[in-house]
């Protein structure tokens, strides 16, 4: 019974909570339609998530996103710099090639986004079987650091999460 009520718990509370945010009240209406909308939204997508993710330490996603968030902030300080005051003639952007030991394509996928939300860096493709990330990066003198990087920073706390 409460499978079916709440086929994905943690979609569900994430709707509640990004709802209240939006909304920026957290009055009874808005607690209300939170948790209608927590409730409503993963039933009625359940029958296009047969093999959901299986998320195997959900503790290590607090650890995931403080790192993520600290990354971007410090990205956007970098990225402010390189466009401010370094001349574009002594601009070293490269294409990076990061091979995956993921699998899932959830995991895939949240790699992906966390590349592309960190300035300075963007996922323009994944290879065709699934094995590779190819990274543009804006300013990278060491493009085999920004790959190992990449690999211990995120990839490693993925598999940590959803392997």
């Amino acid at each position: 019974m409460l499978r079916k009520l709440f086929p994905h718990p943690y979609l569900t509370l994430l709707l509640v909570m990004t709802w209240l945010l939006l909304v920026d009240q957290f009055k009874l209406g808005s607690v209300v339609f939170a948790l209608i909308l927590g409730i409503i939204i993963p039933i009625i997508t359940a029958p296009y998530w047969p093999d959901r993710p299986i998320l195997r330490n959900p503790l290590a996603i607090v650890g995931y996103l403080l790192i993520v968030m600290y990354d971007i902030v410090k990205s956007n300080f970098i990225v402010a710099r390189i466009v401010l005051f370094k001349p574009s003639s002594k601009l070293q952007s490269c294409w990076v090639t990061v091979p995956l030991d993921l699998r899932t394509p959830e995991a895939i996928t949240v790699l992906a986004g966390t590349i592309t939300m960190t300035p300075g860096t963007l996922t323009a493709d994944m290879s065709g079987d699934g094995r590779a990330l190819l990274i543009h990066c804006l300013h990278a003198p060491n493009p085999d650091e920004i790959r190992d990087d990449i690999k211990a920073r995120y990839e490693a706390r993925l598999m940590r999460i959803f392997e």
